[in-house]
């Protein structure tokens, strides 16, 4: 009954610790959404604006990816 229970708390606390992935899709979400509307605007600037969204999207990109480095520690460790 004990394994039982721990066993429901790490699945629990890896759950959560998901929940900071949420905010790194909506900033990926964002920051395309911003390039897209700037190169609209201004199409001479796309290079620019591409540059600066691949570089916000790998840092947003990066919270998410540490979400599931510690849910995975929570699961297996």
């Amino acid at each position: 009954m004990e394994q039982a229970i721990v066993q429901a708390a790490k699945l629990i606390g890896a759950g959560l610790a998901m929940i900071g992935a949420l905010g790194g899709g909506i900033g990926i979400g964002l920051s395309a959404q911003g390039a897209v509307q700037g190169i609209a605007r201004n199409p001479d600037a796309a290079g620019q604006v591409q540059t600066n969204m691949i570089l916000g999207i790998a840092f947003s990109e990066a919270v998410a990816i540490y979400c599931l480095v510690i849910a995975l520690l929570i699961l297996f460790v």
